[in-house]
């Protein structure tokens, strides 16, 4: 069964008939398996459910969850199954390497290499993640000999409604944003702005870029969000006056420094901000949603990387440069500066404030001590992107403040 292998039906008997008369979640684990093995993904959900209601911190049950759901093409929900997995057991090798395959399928070579770098970085040696590795290196070899073309953002916006109407999922270009039904829990918006800058940054063409996003927009289209799935995947996300217009109907109160607290439902790659009809038919109350949503992201912090600016543009630096970048990439980069486990990080790699902040990449938030000239000056010369947050600021006793 560990193999892959169908078992037999007077096997699959025997072994149901042990799982039933042994205690704990082994041998029922074990059957969920064999189900899967037996094209029966169906049935093994139904038995992995009732085990993760049993044994809610059992990391293996996650992980079959994560893999009957896939069986079953529901590829977002087997994504919040191996989060919920990691969440458990931070680090877990088998749930980074599916999530890696994960965003492989979906065209995110960007996300599978870095998932595929922390199981590296554990373990050198690990087969699958080496696998991985050599098949993502050949396709960048592969893409630097020949770059897709890249299309304008009124072709990709174009591709990708023709994409979402051919696959049913209703969907709506309003100025610069993309509206899509969720399930019962509203009208979502997303940034074609961020969708476009993400498509220009992948080496993939615009057909294999639409269908990702397009594949994306359609799991949450049928998955409906209730009470509990928006508490537990809530996210908030920082954006200045400017985006108000252009974020009409999302849920949003006032931050620091005159900035706004918007939220997201959690995704890696898609920022999609909650509309208020969706707090409304959860009967969620804007306090409790915001306190769901800041715990939710204390759950989830950005290590800090040092960072150069050369001619404007950012790179990775091998040593600390006196800038540094929390660079998940999510859209939650800018909120995490308010956290204050996320300012005790920074405080220990970059030491001790007050700091200079710049928001003007949405895909990152830059930092650096203010007594560090030389590192002030490099960050100001970073380019105010389309999608970033206008301003100066500074951080300082755990608060952000406008400059």
């Amino acid at each position: 069964m560990e193999q892959g292998e169908t078992l037999s039906r007077d096997e699959l008997s025997q072994l149901e008939r042990a799982a039933d008369l042994r205690p704990g979640p082994s041998l029922r684990l074990s059957l969920a398996h064999a189900l899967i093995n037996a094209d029966a993904a169906g049935a093994a959900l139904a038995l992995l459910e009732g085990l993760r209601r049993d044994f809610p911190r059992e990391v293996q049950v996650r992980l079959g969850l994560a893999r009957a759901l896939s069986s079953l093409e529901r590829w977002a929900e087997a994504e919040r199954a191996l989060e919920e997995a990691l969440a458990l057991n931070p680090k877990d090798p088998e749930a980074l390497v599916a999530l890696a395959i994960s965003a492989m399928r979906r065209g995110e070579r960007a996300r599978a290499r870095k998932l595929v770098g922390e199981v590296l970085e554990v373990d050198p040696f690990d087969g699958e993640a080496r696998l991985l590795r050599e098949e993502l290196d050949a396709e960048v070899e592969s893409a630097l000999e020949a770059p897709p073309k890249k299309e304008s953002r009124r072709d990709f916006a174009r591709a990708l409604m023709e994409r979402l109407k051919a696959q049913s999922t209703p969907a709506l270009l309003q100025r610069d944003h993309l509206l899509v039904r969720l399930g019962r829990g509203g009208v979502g918006r997303l940034d074609l702005a961020s969708l476009y800058a993400g498509y220009l940054a992948e080496a993939r063409d615009l057909s294999e870029a639409v269908e990702a996003i397009a594949r994306e927009l359609a799991e949450r289209a049928l998955g409906p969000e209730g009470k509990d799935s928006i508490l537990a995947r809530a996210m908030p996300v920082l954006r200045d006056a400017g985006f108000l217009d252009r974020a009409v109907g999302a849920v949003r109160r006032e931050g620091p420094a005159g900035l706004f607290v918007f939220y997201a439902l959690f995704d890696s790659e898609l920022v999609c901000y909650l509309p208020q009809a969706a707090l409304e038919q959860a009967r969620i109350e804007l306090e409790e949603l915001d306190l769901a949503a800041w715990r939710n992201l204390k759950e989830k912090p950005a290590a800090l990387q040092p960072v150069r600016v050369e001619g404007g543009q950012l790179l990775l630096a091998e040593k600390p440069s006196g800038v540094w970048a929390l660079a998940e990439g999510d859209g939650h980069d800018g909120a995490r500066l308010l956290s204050p486990s996320q300012q005790r990080a920074i405080a220990e790699a970059a030491g001790p404030g007050p700091y200079r902040v710049s928001l003007a990449k949405r895909e990152l938030s830059l930092i650096c001590r203010e007594e560090e000239l030389d590192a002030v000056e490099a960050l100001e010369a970073v380019p105010q992107a389309a999608d970033g947050v206008e301003g100066r600021f500074r951080l300082f006793e755990g608060r952000l403040t406008a400059l």
